[in-house]
């Protein structure tokens, strides 16, 4: 037989405010003892030149593609739509000057086939970073 009595436990209580307290006095001490630093700048004034000098920047070299599938490279139609021909066009255009990526602009109906190939004779002569031109459709 048991004749102890059971003591009821209370549930412990976990009193937020001194907690509250602590975040509070936190948050104004670092406030005030943060510094706010002016960053110091130096007052130059540049010299001037009698001639600005322009260097040769890298262009954008653009394939257009028509809705047929015949290439344009800079504007300039290809005679047919032969791998070797867009090749050929490209290094000549290379040779010409400094290009730093081509600018595909494709036609909406163009033929995935046309895209494709340009992208790939692109990559045949050299050019690495290439961009596809598109418009912004007034639907979204």
């Amino acid at each position: 037989m048991n004749l102890r009595r059971r003591q009821r436990r209370d549930e412990p209580e976990l009193n937020l405010t001194p907690l509250i307290d602590v975040v509070f006095l936190l948050l104004i001490f670092f406030m005030v003892t943060t510094t706010f630093v002016d960053q110091v700048g130096l007052d130059i004034t540049l010299p001037e030149a009698e001639q600005e000098t322009e260097e040769a920047q890298p262009q954008l070299l653009e394939i257009g593609i028509s809705a047929e599938g015949e290439y344009f490279v800079d504007g300039n139609p290809l005679v047919n739509r032969e791998m070797n021909t867009l090749v050929r066009a490209l290094e000549e255009a290379l040779e010409a000057g400094e290009v730093a990526g081509i600018v595909v602009r494709a036609d909406a109906d163009a033929p995935h086939r046309a895209v494709v190939r340009a992208l790939d004779g692109a990559g045949r002569v050299g050019i690495d970073r290439v961009s596809i031109a598109t418009t912004r459709s007034d639907d979204l």
